[in-house]
C-alpha cells in the first residue's frame, strides 16, 4: 500500500521530530536522499551524461524550506564533481544552503526582474524575460532541479516561476527532479490551478502526499520516490489517500473453497442493455462471469438477451416484455421474482425512460448491495430522493455523470477529482468510484481513506470499458466485498486487463512501443489474465 498523507498530517509529524533530532538534521536527510536519486539519475539516465562527474546541474531555488533542499543537494552533486548553478527564483534565498553550494563551487545566478507590470500579468503569456543567465543554465543543464515551492503552496506558479517552469519543460534532454513536490501543484488534491513543474522525477520527503497520486498533480509529478527521513512514528491519524499495490489486492481477491457452490460463490443480478443497447449487457456480464461470481442473473430486453445467450449461455436471464416490463413488475414482483442475488448492478445501456427509472427504484428498495452505473447514474439525477439507502451502495460515474449528480462543471470534476468524489460520497451517501485518468474510490464515512488506482492506460478511453467495470466490480460486491473493496479491486484489475490487452500475448502488459488500441471486447477477455497476474506469487 503506498499511503499519502495531508500536509497538516506532515507538518505536525515534522514538528514532533525536530523536537527531538539537532536543528537542520531533517534538512540533511531530504538532501541527501534527494541528491542520492539525482545522482542515480544522472549515471543511468538514458541519454545523460554517464555520471556525475562533469553532469550540468541547475537548481531552480525558492525562498523556503524547499529551496533549502535543493540547493544542499546540488552541494553535495557539487562535491562529486557535478557543474552546479542555482537560479535563485524569489528574493531570497536560504542562506545555509546557498553557502553550502557556494563552498563546494556551484554558482548562483538571479532572473531579470520584471519591465513592468505586464510582464507578471498571469493573463497576458510570453511577456516575462528571465534572462540570459536563467535561459542558459536551464538550457544547458542535463539535469533540473525544481525547488521552486514546496507542500505549502497554493495555486498556479507567478512570475518569475511559472517563466521558469515553461524553460524547463521545453529542455527535452533535461531530466526534472521535482523537491517534495512539483511547484505549482497542491499537495492535499492534486489541482493544478495554472502552470506547474512536470516533472520526470518526484522526491518526496517522509510521507507521500496525495496530489502525488490524483490527476492532474499525478500526471506532473513522473515517477514518485520517497526519502525516508523518519516521519513514520509522528505522522497520526491514519493515511488520507492509499493506493493498493498487488499484494493488496491478492489479500482482497475472494477464493474459491473445497465446500462453495455457485451461491456461496455470489450471485449477481444485472439490470442492463435494452434493445437499443444491447452490447451493454454483453460487456457488462462478461465483466461479470470474469469477476468470479458464482452465478449472473440478467434483466434485459429481448434483443439484448438473444446476444447474450449467444456469448455466455451459462447467464440466467429474464426477459423484458416488448413494452420494456415483464410479468413479475405488472405484479409489482419485482425484483424479487428475478430469483435468489447477494447484490445488483443497474444501469449499462438500461434506458431512461420511466419505466426504466421505475426499475432502478425498485432495486433501490432492496436491502441488497447496488452499483449503479452509466444509464442508471442519468435517473439517479433526476431522481435523488432514491439516495442515501441503508444498504451498500457504489456509484461508478465518469466526470460527465458526477458533474450531472452534482450540477457541477464536469471539466471542475475532472480539475478536482478527489474534492469531487468526497463531495458526492458524504452528499448520496454511497461509496463513490470516480472513473478516469487516476481513478479514485471515495467511502461515505469520512473514516477511510480514499483509494486511488494506479493500473490505469489510456488505452481504457473506449466505449463499452465503464460496463466490463461494472459488471466486474457487481461480482465482486455479490462475492462479499464492501464497496470500497469491490471498487478498488475491480479498478485495479479493469487497468491491468487495459495494458494486458494493449500489450498483446507478447507485451507481458508492460506497455511500450508496442502496444495497440483495444476495444471493450479485449477488457472481457483480459481480465481472467488479470486475475492471474494479480494472484500469482512471486511475479
Amino acid at each position: 500500500m503506498r499511503d499519502a498523507y495531508q500536509v497538516a498530517k506532515v507538518r505536525a509529524a515534522e514538528a514532533a521530530l525536530m523536537a527531538l533530532v539537532p536543528d537542520g538534521a531533517l534538512m540533511q536527510r531530504a538532501a541527501a536522499g534527494l541528491a542520492s536519486v539525482c545522482a542515480e539519475l544522472l549515471s543511468s539516465g538514458p541519454g545523460g551524461p554517464g555520471g556525475v562527474y562533469g553532469a550540468r546541474v541547475t537548481v531552480l531555488a525558492g525562498t523556503g524550506d524547499n529551496g533549502g533542499d535543493a540547493l544542499y543537494a546540488g552541494a553535495l552533486l557539487a562535491a562529486r564533481g557535478a557543474a552546479v548553478t542555482a537560479i535563485q527564483a524569489g528574493q531570497k534565498i536560504h542562506p545555509g544552503g546557498v553557502a553550502a553550494l557556494r563552498t563546494r563551487g556551484g554558482r548562483v545566478v538571479t532572473v531579470a526582474p520584471p519591465r513592468g507590470p505586464d510582464d507578471t500579468r498571469p493573463d497576458i503569456g510570453a511577456r516575462y524575460d528571465a534572462g540570459h543567465d536563467a535561459r542558459q543554465a536551464i538550457g544547458r543543464a542535463d539535469l533540473i532541479i525544481d525547488g521552486m515551492l514546496g507542500i505549502g503552496g497554493s495555486g498556479g506558479l507567478r512570475e518569475p516561476y511559472a517563466t521558469l517552469a515553461h524553460l524547463a519543460a521545453g529542455e527535452r534532454g533535461a531530466t526534472t527532479v521535482a523537491v517534495d513536490l512539483p511547484s505549482g501543484i497542491d499537495a492535499d488534491t492534486g489541482t493544478v490551478d495554472g502552470p506547474a513543474v512536470r516533472a520526470d522525477v518526484t522526491v518526496t520527503f517522509g510521507a507521500i502526499k496525495p496530489g502525488l497520486l490524483i490527476d492532474p498533480g499525478a500526471g506532473h509529478a513522473g515517477v514518485v520516490e520517497l526519502v525516508d527521513i523518519g516521519l513514520g512514528p509522528h505522522l497520526e491519524g491514519g493515511p488520507d489517500v492509499s493506493a493498493p499495490q498487488r499484494a493488496d489486492i491478492r489479500a482482497l481477491l475472494p477464493r474459491p473453497g473445497a465446500e462453495s457452490d455457485k451461491y456461496r460463490r455470489g450471485v449477481l443480478g444485472l439490470l442492463a442493455g435494452s434493445d437499443t443497447f444491447t452490447g451493454a449487457a454483453l460487456l457488462s456480464t462478461g465483466g461479470a462471469v470474469h469477476g468470479g461470481a458464482g452465478m449472473v442473473r440478467l434483466v434485459t430486453a429481448p434483443a439484448a438477451a438473444a446476444a447474450v445467450r449467444q456469448v455466455w449461455p451459462e447467464v440466467v436471464i429474464t426477459e423484458l416484455s416488448g413494452d420494456g416490463g415483464d410479468r413479475s413488475e405488472q405484479k409489482n414482483q419485482f425484483p424479487g421474482d428475478v430469483g435468489r442475488v447477494q447484490a445488483w448492478v443497474a444501469g449499462p445501456g438500461m434506458g431512461t425512460t420511466d419505466t426504466a427509472a421505475a426499475r432502478l427504484a425498485a432495486v433501490l428498495a432492496t436491502s441488497l448491495p447496488v452499483l449503479v452505473d452509466a444509464d442508471g447514474l442519468t435517473l439517479l439525477a433526476r431522481h435523488k430522493d432514491l439516495l442515501p439507502r441503508a444498504a451498500p451502495t457504489l456509484l461508478t460515474p465518469h466526470a460527465g455523470e458526477l458533474g450531472r449528480l452534482l450540477g457541477k462543471d464536469p471539466a471542475d470534476v475532472e480539475a478536482r477529482r478527489l474534492e469531487h468524489a468526497r463531495l458526492a460520497a458524504t452528499e448520496f451517501g454511497a461509496c463513490v468510484l470516480l472513473k478516469g485518468s487516476t481513478t479514485v474510490v471515495a467511502p461515505p464515512d469520512g473514516l477511510h481513506p480514499v483509494f486511488v488506482n494506479t493500473t490505469g492506460t489510456p488505452w481504457l478511453a473506449t466505449a463499452g470499458s465503464g460496463d466490463v467495470l461494472s459488471g466486474l466490480a457487481g461480482a465482486l460486491l455479490a462475492q462479499g466485498l464492501l464497496p470500497r473493496q469491490a471498487g478498488i479491486a475491480a479498478a485495479y484489475l479493469h487497468g491491468l486487463a487495459g495494458r494486458l490487452a494493449a500489450a498483446g500475448p507478447e507485451g507481458g502488459g508492460q506497455g511500450g512501443n508496442g502496444e495497440a488500441p483495444i476495444g471493450a471486447s479485449d477488457l472481457v477477455r483480459a481480465v481472467q489474465a488479470a486475475f492471474r497476474a494479480v494472484v500469482a506469487e512471486g511475479l
